[in-house]
This record gives C-alpha cells, structure tokens and sequence, in this order.
C-alpha cells in the first residue's frame, strides 16, 4: 500500500516540474535581463537624487519640487498633452486599424505602407517637415488663402496645436498597428450572427464589436501614452514655452546645469505620478485586459471604481448604438435604408482614412520631393532637379557606417528581443503563477520610466563596465526599450487567440511542440511580424539612448541626423529620410509577401 501511495505522489511530481521548468526558462531571461541593464542603473541614478553636491543624505531636492510651483505646472501640461495625443491617435487609429483588418491582398499591403510612412520617416525630418508645412509661409497656409478659406497666415506651430500634430502623426501607428493585431483575431462572423437576429448596424459596432477590440484600445491607449511621455524633440521644436514637457527639464539639468541629483529627484516626481495613473488604470480596465488574465481578481479587488466604470461603458455603447442606429436611418430613405445602411457606413469609412492616411502620409510627400532640390535649404514649393543631396550622402563614409550600424543594431536588437520577450509574453498570458503580476510591472516598467532616465543610468553601469561607447552597449540598450512594446504587443494578440484551436489539437495526439509550430504560431504570425517591425523600427529611429550610450565614440543614423539637424537643417536629411523610406518598404512588401506565402501553404 505505501508503495501504491508512493507512485501517485511521485507521478503528481513529476506532472508538475516540466510545467515550473517551462516557465522558468520562459520569464527568468527577462526578468534577469531587466534587472540587470534597467532596475539597476535606474536605482544608481535615483539614489543620487537624495545626495546633495557633496554626496551627503539630503532631501533638499524634494522640497525645490514642492516649493516652486514650475515643476507641477510644467507636470500637468505633460499629461495633457499625453492624455491629448493618445485620445487623438486612438480616433484616428481605430477606423484605419478596421480597414487594415478587413482589407486583403493588394490594397492591404499599400494601406499598411502608408500606416507605416511615419514611422520609416525620421522623426526629426519629420518634425521639421511640419514647421515647413505649418509655417505662416508653409504649404498648408499657402493653399488655405489660396482657396479662400482663411485670408491671413494661422498660428500652427510653437503652440499646443503643432505639438499636437507632431505628436500624433508620430503616434498613430503606433496605435494601429496595436489595434490591428486584435482586430485580425476577431471572428466576422459574429457580427454576422447579429445581422440575422435584426441588429442594426449601430448595434452591431457598439455592442458586439467595439467590446472585443478593448484589448487592443487598452494596450494601444497605454502604448501611446507611456511613450507620448517621453517625447522632448517634438514639444521643443513644435510647442511654445507653455507647453514644456517634464522631460525637457531633466534633460536641461543634465546636459545643462549638470544637476544630476535635482534631475533624479524629477524623475522620482515623474514615476510617482505614472505609478498613480497605472492604479487607476488598472482599477477601470483591469491588467489581464492587456495581460491575457494577467490577474484574476478576487471579488473585493472588483472595486467601486471598476464597477461603475463597467457601468458607465455599457451606457455608452448603448447610447451610441442608438444614436448610431437613428443617423442611419434619418440618413436613408425607406426604400434604400438597408442598402445605404451597409454602404453608407462603408464610404464613410473609406472617406475617414482617405483623410486620415493623406495626414499620415503628408510630411513624406513633403521629405521626398524636397529630396531632389537644387536649394540649400528646406523650402516649399522645392526648385526641382538635383541629385547632389544623395551625392553627399553616398560619398561620405560617416554617413554610410553611422547607416550600417543603426541597421545592425536595430536588426540584433529586435532579434534579441523576441526571443526573451516572446515566452514571456505567453508564459503571463497563458499561466497563472506567484509573481505573475510583478513580472508584468517589471516588464512595462521601461516604458513608464523616462529613456532619459535609462540612458544615463546605462552610461553610469556601462563606464564601468567599459562598454561605454560600443555597438554592444547600444544593442543592451535599445533592447530594454524595445522588450516592453513586444511584450505588450503579443499578450495583446494572444488575449484574443482561442485556446481550444490547442486543446484540439492536444487531443488529436500533438505535441506541446507540434501544436505551437503547426496551430498557434501560424495563426498569431502576423501579430509576431508586426511585434518585430515595431522593434526594428524602434531601435532604428532611438535617439536618446544613442545620445548617451555611444559616448562619443561611436555613431548611430538618428545621432548623426540630430546633430546634423542642429548644425544646418539642410535637404541632405531630407535625402538620407528618403533612402530610409525605400528601405523600409522593401523590408515590409518581403514580411508581407512572406506572410501570404505561409499562409498559402497553411491552406493547402
């Protein structure tokens, strides 16, 4: 009998360890890998903010905080402008994202690049682009007196208004993309079911689909946020003196005053502040809303705020289903009301992203022609044709190496990536485990602490390392930047996998293995190439962590195009902005291509 006793208890062991095993070697990379390249020299620079300039224990920095009303009015515009950009990058994204998903073949992969375009178009060119643009003698001034609309110039830039544009044009893909992955997951064949049961078309978006893509807006409203709070380039060259983001003032007590303790003592405000905003976050939408289950909360832990906020969202969606249900039909007559109630909704769709992708793509119309000037300077409309901007960039080995090494990087950086932040990402969205939810704080946190903040703590750790000033310490540092965005990404896409697509399979005979490869990874490629893009494209275009991290010794594409760019805003940058357009094009028309190749052969 003790032997018959034995066996189930060893057996039950047994069952048990390979599952610990596969968790283990699923999170311990990322949680070794943040600790040792992010809490680290985060906790090194923030302890200095408690030192005084002779390195004594002091509090003095804090109470300068609280004393001088500038830091909390300089915070609060931080938020609003974040809070702005991610309501007005949602707005935009979601109809685009909706297309995105419903599009297919060739269409699909021409809205895609143009989703795409501000993100293969360097945010500084980018960033100027619009203060030619919008300027009181720009293109978009021009044609509005032209056609009659307005007789003099409009203010629309160094205000909130242009930091609003370059903050949202750099932000909506971001969005989409993040929105997009969901969207794909989403069977269309519920909103079918719907259609026959006689729901209206208001109906059916409200309450039926709008609710299964709230993973997607909670992650992309997140995404946008968190990294909204982090922009300093956009704000300095598109906004005014009141609209001073809280990054600019640790940037101006490092570079400037060389205040280093004061700077970390703003740091501390800043991660206080995004800490009490994740709460409530988490309070309204939940983390397993973005985490696949990443909790599962008790009853107590549904608190007030959720349940009114549940509440609040289900007399929302039912409003706006009635009120979307009542414009259809005031807008068709009755003998044409089901037709233009599917048609209506439907070029009204296309004419929202018409606009939307002309706004996305506008700044690259502007970059390519302004290429091939012959002026010396960024002018509109540009005197057509020259070469010699390519010339100077091909001819110049700085330029090509600089070039070269941001494609290395940001090729190793994303590969590294994806392999320690894919399993997290299915070990949080898949697993319930001790830590589970410190795991998850741990891995957003990169995006909630200012880069600023990690790119000078990594200088500190990697002086004294002595790799300072390599292509290394730029690949570990735009690697703790870019796990967060994967991470986030992908538990977005696995929220909406159906599992029972693996448990079929596992009934079938098919190995943990067998059904990853064959089930689950061909049916979340797309999320995971997207997840992938992200990366490469984030580490490419990463500008702060570069400005810190290289030391001086060494070069990336995006430095050099700053500090070209504060010497002389010439056409070159225009033209370098140009090459890395094609470039990304080619890259994203291969993925795709790939893409629907996979999936050919999956079908047959």
């Amino acid at each position: 009998m003790a032997r018959i006793d034995y066996i189930p208890e060893a057996a039950a062991r047994r069952s048990v360890w390979p599952r610990w095993s596969r968790l283990y070697w699923q999170t311990v990379p990322v949680a070794l890998f943040l600790g040792a390249f992010f809490i680290l020299p985060v906790v090194m620079l923030l302890g200095i903010s408690f030192l005084d300039g002779r390195g004594l224990p002091t509090i003095e920095h804090y109470r300068r905080l609280v004393e001088v009303p500038l830091y909390g009015k300089v915070l609060l515009t931080t938020i609003k402008v974040a809070f702005c950009t991610t309501l007005l990058s949602l707005l935009g994204a979601y109809p685009v994202a909706y297309l995105l998903a419903i599009s297919r073949g060739s269409t699909r992969n021409w809205l895609i690049i143009l989703v795409l375009l501000p993100f293969w178009t360097s945010f500084l060119v980018r960033t100027f682009a619009w203060i030619v643009l919008l300027g009181r003698k720009g293109a978009v001034n021009q044609i509005l007196m032209a056609i009659g609309i307005t007789d003099a110039p409009l203010q629309m830039i160094y205000n909130f208004t242009g930091v609003m544009i370059g903050m949202t044009h750099a932000l909506m893909p971001l969005a989409t993309l993040t929105l997009l992955a969901v969207m794909e997951g989403i069977d269309p064949n519920l909103t079918k079911a719907a259609s026959t049961m006689g729901a209206k078309g208001g109906t059916r978006f409200w309450r039926i689909y709008f609710p299964l893509t709230m993973p997607g807006v909670a992650s992309a409203a997140l995404l946008v946020f968190i990294t909204s709070l982090g922009f300093f380039i956009t704000p300095a060259l598109l906004g005014g003196p009141q609209d001073t983001m809280i990054v600019q003032l640790i940037i101006f007590q490092i570079r400037e005053v060389l205040n280093w303790q004061f700077a970390g003592a703003i740091g501390v405000l800043l991660v206080i502040t995004f800490m009490v905003i994740f709460f409530f976050y988490d309070r309204i939408f939940g983390l397993s809303v973005m985490g696949g289950g990443l909790r599962t909360p008790k009853p107590a832990a549904s608190s007030s705020i959720r349940r009114y906020s549940v509440q609040a969202g289900h007399a929302i969606t039912h409003a706006l289903a009635f009120l979307t249900d009542a414009l259809i039909g005031i807008c068709s007559t009755p003998s044409m009301k089901k037709k233009v109630g599917v048609t209506g909704s439907r070029v009204g769709l296309y004419l929202a992203c018409t606009l939307i992708l002309g706004f996305l793509a506008l700044p690259t119309l502007f970059v390519l022609p302004v290429s091939f000037t012959s002026e010396a300077f960024l002018t509109w409309p540009p005197t057509l044709f020259s070469l010699q901007w390519y010339r100077l960039v091909f001819d110049s080995p700085v330029w090509l190496e600089a070039a070269a090494r941001s494609f290395v990087v940001a090729l190793i950086t994303s590969t590294v990536a994806m392999l320690i932040a894919l399993p997290c990402a299915f070990a949080l969205s898949r697993n319930n485990f001790a830590g589970k939810s410190a795991l998850f704080g741990l891995v957003v946190a990169p995006m909630i602490v200012p880069n600023i903040f990690i790119a000078v703590g990594l200088f500190f750790l990697f002086s004294r390392l002595g790799i300072a000033g390599t292509t290394f310490g730029v690949v570990l540092g735009h690697t703790v930047i870019v796990v967060p965005y994967v991470v986030v990404t992908v538990l977005a896409i696995l929220k909406g996998y159906d599992r029972n697509l693996d448990h079929a399979a596992a009934t079938m005979g098919a190995s943990g293995t067998q059904t990853f490869r064959r089930v689950t990874f061909p049916l979340i490629r797309s999320g995971v190439m997207a997840s992938f893009m992200f990366a490469f494209i984030i580490s490419f275009d990463e500008l702060t962590i570069a400005l810190f991290v290289t030391g001086g010794r060494i070069t990336t594409l995006p430095k050099l195009m700053y500090e070209d760019a504060l010497l002389s805003v010439s056409p070159r940058l225009a033209a370098v902005a140009s090459l890395l357009l094609v470039l990304m094009s080619i890259l994203i028309l291969i993925s795709e291509l790939t893409r629907r190749k996979g999936g050919s052969r999956l079908g047959k």
